[in-house]
């Protein structure tokens, strides 16, 4: 059964104040300018950003007009909202770089014709130090400490630097100057949100209404979803692990997911629970995977994972790499990690060193691997420095910078004379960089624990090799249930 007009805009809601006002603010008849801010701290949103967006959108759809406020400016200081020390400041071009891509995010769900894209820079660019201390006379330290995080932080003597005592108040000041009549947010943003509520007030303004959402959790089912803690799904996920993602969930956290995000009745939720969790988790995540990544994506997605999980067939389409290119990309990571240890190093050493290698130690490390090694020069070089290392008796960090010395060489020949030279599997599988093979402890874990597979072998050594494939011919890896990829020549 559809919700009523109020009933819609009002699901879900942790905290309103007040319902009265709101519903004397529906009844004028006007679209209400409904307030969402987001600061641009990286470069793209997850799925806790999807709560309050799907919030704003149902105004939208009632005829309101959604205010997208991207900040900017307040990005400088970084939300102390839910922190436990400051945040770490952004350069004007990472910021201006997120807010591009956040905006993009943001109309996978919102209707681009109905919203309102500002910046508060627009008018914090313009203040003055008079302007500020203006500013900071509406609010006390005393009220300031009230907020829990801030609480917190004093009793436990963690710094809290004056520019986060002003965040509050830049955020409050947004709504002014967008003459705000809701402003929405997540639990943690109360105080910031009464804050505008209040300094309105004190303008002689009308105050804006406040409703908040509950922060969704993680796919740990545990935490509230952050990159911190690392159990979000990013819009900018692709298809197949955005899929996978939420089909990692547990049954519990499904309905939550189906109430935030997919907007879901308690009654069709009561429903759905009378039918297969199975079931019910891959239509969530074929449906959250339409609505982000574009209609019939999710649906292929779901096809592709029962091809795999239920059948225990190959993906359609995996990710392709020739051997070249990832023996390319373990001499750069290499060459970088022998650059930094170098360039730390003190005294007469670093500077032998760098005229040794001279061509290495560029910015692009594999643009030396390209044209500034030829065959065996590079092998040549790596003695040169060993000779050097043992005649002086001295090297940084001796152990592993040794060690990397010979895995270049290693890496080398076999890049430059010797194709069939076997390289680790653990490194072919770092090399390619797909999601969890990008950390080399999760690459043996996954041998260790008997999850990788190479053309349907499975890999019991965690020293086991692999040579370049013959021509016309492809190597197929498995690493987990769900990350396939192809080797050529």
């Amino acid at each position: 059964m559809p919700l009523s007009a109020l009933s819609s805009l009002t699901q879900n809601i942790e905290t309103l104040v007040d319902l009265d006002q709101l519903k004397a603010k529906l009844a004028l008849g006007r679209p209400l300018r409904v307030k969402l801010g987001v600061d641009p701290t990286r470069p793209d949103l997850t799925f806790g950003h999807m709560v309050v967006f799907n919030k704003l959108r149902q105004f939208q759809d009632a005829g309101h007009q959604a205010v997208l406020i991207i900040g900017d400016f307040t990005t400088l200081i970084g939300d102390p909202s839910g922190r436990s020390s400051t945040r770490p400041v952004l350069t004007p071009e990472e910021i201006k770089a997120n807010a591009t891509t956040y905006v993009e995010q943001a109309f996978r769900v919102l209707d681009p014709a109905k919203t309102e894209v500002r910046y508060n820079s627009e008018w914090f660019g313009k203040m003055g130090f008079s302007d500020c201390l203006s500013l900071a006379r509406k609010m006390t330290v005393a009220r300031m400490l009230e907020r829990d995080d801030f609480a917190k932080r004093y009793a436990s003597n963690t710094p809290i630097s004056i520019v986060e005592f002003l965040y509050p108040l830049l955020q409050g000041y947004d709504s002014i100057m967008l003459e705000a009549d809701v402003e929405l947010g997540g639990t943690d943003q109360t105080f910031n949100l009464l804050v505008g509520r209040q300094l309105q007030k004190d303008a002689g303004k009308p105050e804006q209404i406040v409703m908040t959402l509950p922060l969704l959790v993680g796919t740990d089912g545990v935490k509230k979803m952050s990159k911190s803690f690392d159990n979000y799904i990013a819009f900018n996920d692709s298809s197949k692990d955005m899929f996978g993602k939420i089909m990692s969930i547990g049954d519990e956290a499904m309905w939550t997911y189906y109430r935030l995000l997919l907007c879901t009745t308690e009654a069709e939720i009561a429903a759905k629970k009378a039918e297969h969790p199975m079931e019910m988790k891959k239509q969530l995540a074929s449906r959250l995977v339409n609505k982000i990544c574009g209609e019939g994506k999710g649906d292929y997605e779901r096809e592709q994972f029962e091809k795999v999980f239920s059948k225990g067939d190959k993906p359609d389409n995996m990710p392709e790499f020739h051997w070249k290119d990832l023996i390319n990309a373990l001499l750069c990571e290499i060459g970088a990690r022998l650059k930094k240890s170098v360039l730390e190093s003190k005294g007469g050493f670093q500077s032998k060193i760098v005229d040794l290698w001279g061509g290495l130690f560029t910015d692009e490390p594999r643009h030396w691997i390209d044209s500034k090694t030829g065959n065996g020069s590079l092998i040549e070089i790596v003695m040169e420095t060993e000779f050097f290392i043992k005649t002086h008796g001295y090297s940084p960090d001796q152990g592993g910078f040794q060690a990397a010395l010979a895995q270049l060489a290693y890496l080398g020949n076999i890049r430059y004379n010797r194709s069939d030279l076997g390289v680790r599997i653990t490194d072919i599988m770092y090399a390619t960089g797909l999601g969890p093979l990008s950390v080399k402890k999760e690459c043996r874990r996954m041998i260790e624990q008997g999850a990788v597979k190479v053309n349907d072998e499975k890999v019991a050594d965690v020293n086991a090799t692999l040579s370049a494939p013959a021509e016309g011919t492809e190597i197929i890896v498995q690493a987990g249930k769900r990350n396939f990829f192809k080797i050529k020549q």
